[in-house]
């Protein structure tokens, strides 16, 4: 019996986890995907297109295509290299991607430790010693007169705690699940990252455009200034027309240091977000007039917004965690069984460690109930629970504010194709007006108050014309964002 014990013992151990890990139960509620909404329109009243066309680039209709599925890599609808290479070298050097990417390692990373727990703990050791006894005490060797003398002790431990009510697995099952929260955090990243290249990228098209549009009116200015000027040294305008012309020259290009502030801030922006140093220089450089407006815009079926969103399944898999928390907590309230085993020999003499006699082993069981703890574990279960209700209310409003994201840009671009319209017309209704008040003032038939009213007038039609051409671009980059960003198709 003596000689196969340690066998049995390891034999013994080893059946009892494939028992428990087979057949074991698990305790706590089994998590359950929430349902996407009943609904088939992100609108109240439904939205085809968007609007009106404009007869310049960046003004044509698009179509809205309900179930289509959304590029991985959408930004190429623009059909802008510049566009295209910053994108790319954003994806490649960008430190927050990588970061969202570490993090997620980490997290898989403490989901196979964490997985450790279903197996047996085997120890080994070996314990050497030199020892003296006193005297007055018997000497453990043959000799009387030794009292010095070494003592080599080796063993193997074994050790487990079968997951009978299955704890262990949904600590597991929770710790996956924060490894899906950082996963769908990592797409949300790729996506915050895409869209916000995108979107700087637009917002320097346009400063690039209001800085010519403001240089255009500037030249116009300075042109109708000398006009003036030549009126006054022969007599035909007072001080104070020239006075005005000249401060309302002033203040256009008191405008520029703003607009070249900002576009430099941009760039600035674009710097960072491409993974490089403001100091540094980037030859891509978009133009408002290179960007070609996507027509045709797939729009994915309401039902499918739940999983296409990073957010949202990011919200679905903290309540997954939270929900396996429960079962842990429920399992620490129940009985805790040990198993323990123990093989070893002890001797005088290393070599004769395991002889006959040295040899020693131990087994084990044990069975631990909490009888009394104040309350303590109930209530971490209660607060497991809430723990999860709290989850479910994010991941609720997590949905609501998706829908209302697809929906406020559908209505944008709806408004921003009627707005582009408008602003054409007015830009060419303005332009009309100040030529034919430039060639009055020519002829002196005009006052300066007409021709400043023109001027005026004209160049907010100008940049009201760009920023509403910009403002299609940006949406249409929000849309893409707003229903996922395509991260499914990478």
């Amino acid at each position: 019996m003596t000689s196969h014990a340690p066998s049995r013992t390891i034999a013994i151990v080893v059946l009892l986890a494939l028992v428990t890990s087979v057949s074991g139960c698990a305790v706590g509620p089994n998590f359950r995907k929430p349902a996407a909404p009943a609904v088939d329109s992100y609108t109240r009243s439904p939205i085809a297109g968007t609007g009106a066309a404009a007869d310049m680039p960046g003004g044509e209709a698009q179509r809205l295509l309900a179930g289509r599925d959304i590029p991985a890599a959408w930004w190429m609808l623009f059909e802008s290299p510049p566009l295209n290479a910053l994108v790319e070298r954003a994806l490649a050097a960008s430190p927050t991607l990588l970061a969202a990417h570490l993090s997620l390692r980490q997290a898989l990373e403490l989901v196979a430790a964490q997985r450790g727990s279903f197996y047996p703990t085997v120890q080994g050791s070996f314990a050497p010693s030199y020892q003296r006894v006193s005297r007055t005490l018997s000497p453990p060797l043959a000799n009387p007169d030794q009292f010095t003398y070494s003592l080599f002790t080796a063993q193997v431990a074994v050790s487990y705690t079968p997951d009978v009510f299955g704890g262990a697995r949904r600590q597991v099952e929770s710790l996956i699940g924060q490894a899906e929260v950082q996963r769908f955090q990592r797409e949300a990243a790729y996506v915050t990252l895409t869209s916000n290249v995108v979107a700087a990228a637009i917002a320097e098209a346009s400063l690039r455009a209001q800085i010519a549009a403001t240089q255009e009116i500037i030249g116009i200015s300075r042109s109708s200034l000398e006009i003036v000027r030549r009126q006054f040294e022969l007599g035909a305008v007072a001080g104070i027309d020239l006075a005005a012309q000249e401060a309302a020259l002033a203040q256009l290009q008191q405008t520029l240091p703003g607009l070249r502030k900002q576009l430099e801030q941009n760039r600035n922006l674009l710097m960072v977000l491409t993974g490089r140093l403001p100091s540094d220089d980037s030859a891509e450089q978009i133009e408002l007039a290179s960007l070609h407006l996507p027509t045709d815009l797939p729009i994915s079926l309401p039902a499918r917004l739940v999983q296409q969103r990073p957010d949202v399944r990011a919200a679905e898999a903290q309540m997954h965690a939270a929900s396996a928390q429960i079962g842990v907590a429920v399992a620490a309230r129940v009985p805790q069984i040990t198993i323990t085993a123990a093989y070893g020999g002890t001797s005088t003499a290393f070599t004769q460690m395991f002889a006959s006699g040295n040899p020693f082993w131990t087994m084990a069981a044990n069975l631990a109930q909490s009888i009394f703890d104040g309350g303590t574990l109930f209530h971490r279960q209660r607060a497991a629970e809430a723990t999860f209700e709290q989850a479910a209310a994010q991941y609720r409003s997590t949905v609501l504010t998706g829908f209302q994201n697809v929906a406020d840009v559908l209505y944008a671009l709806q408004a921003d194709a009627d707005s582009l319209q408008a602003a054409v017309a007015f830009e060419q209704a303005s332009k009309r007006t100040l030529d034919i008040t430039l060639k009055q003032q020519e002829l002196g038939a005009v006052s300066y108050l007409a021709l400043l009213s023109a001027r005026q007038g004209y160049q907010q039609a100008l940049i009201t014309r760009v920023q509403s051409q910009a403002s299609r671009f940006a949406d249409t980059a929000a849309l893409f964002q707003a229903l996922g960003g395509g991260w499914w198709n990478r």
